[in-house]
């Protein structure tokens, strides 16, 4: 289907030198879409980047420390100077830290804001300005099931990916006018680097499937069709949304007992 070829299109996806971010990239490629990726480092991204072009797609990489305003405005800055324009901004980078409420530090909570809810706010600014002035454009902001549950041990994470959701809808009214979407893309519970520790823990991870639906945790490439759906055309009319990638946790359904 047409509506679904990113063929020509110019997609940035942050945070890519590992997991789902690095899966996301993956899908956005394989629709036709030219990469360009970031991490910290930029040798991080490497063997994505020859992975990737092994495969025949086209991929950049660049260093961004999403943190530090300067970096986010030279990697947009040089993002754009070398590739002419952007048309898909998936602001993926993100982080997290497990702990008790009582036991967090302020350093702690601002490195999280920072990292999930600024950045994605800034390395929009970055780009918007070359998509309003195409009339065209599709961001995608990573959220999170906590984007609309809470849990326990990670606070300040469930603030920062509410803050992503409330975010998208305010940039979507701002941007819309100009022909651009807005959306934020929420997993539920998929292993990560971050979370590993988890599933190690058959306990937790009974629990959690319990309330799963489909009864199982989700896999990296089950975000596949929802991030390459609101890259494209397809989605062209829907703006502001959160399309919640979850197995269906968040229906709030447990076991029946009767």
């Amino acid at each position: 289907m047409t509506e679904f070829d990113l063929r020509g299109k110019r997609a940035v996806v942050t945070g890519a030198s590992r997991g789902l971010g690095q899966y996301m990239a993956r899908a956005l490629s394989r629709a036709g879409a030219d990469l360009i990726v970031t991490a910290r480092k930029k040798e991080s991204c490497d063997p994505f980047v020859r992975e990737i072009r092994e495969a025949g797609g086209r991929i950049d990489s660049y260093a961004l420390d999403v943190r530090l305003q300067e970096s986010i405005a030279g990697f947009a800055q040089s993002a754009l100077a070398d590739h002419g324009g952007i048309d898909i901004l998936v602001n993926n980078a993100g982080m997290n830290i497990r702990k008790p409420f009582l036991d967090f530090t302020w350093d702690e909570w601002n490195q999280i804001m920072e990292t999930n809810l600024r950045s994605g706010f800034f390395v929009t600014q970055g780009f918007a300005p070359s998509m309003i002035q195409r009339g065209s454009g599709r961001v995608i902001n990573i959220g999170s099931v906590t984007s609309v549950f809470g849990y326990a041990g990670i606070v300040p994470y469930c603030a920062s990916r509410g803050g992503v959701l409330q975010m998208t809808k305010g940039l979507a009214d701002e941007l819309g006018p100009h022909g651009i979407t807005v959306n934020c893309l929420a997993p539920g519970w998929f292993k990560t680097a971050q979370n590993a520790a988890l599933y190690e823990n058959a306990k937790w991870l009974e629990y959690i499937v319990d309330r799963i639906p489909l009864k199982r945790p989700g896999k990296p490439d089950d975000l596949d069709g929802a991030v390459v759906f609101l890259a494209s055309d397809a989605s062209r009319y829907i703006t502001g949304q959160i399309i919640l990638v979850d197995g269906g946790i968040t229906t709030g359904a447990t076991k029946a007992t009767v």
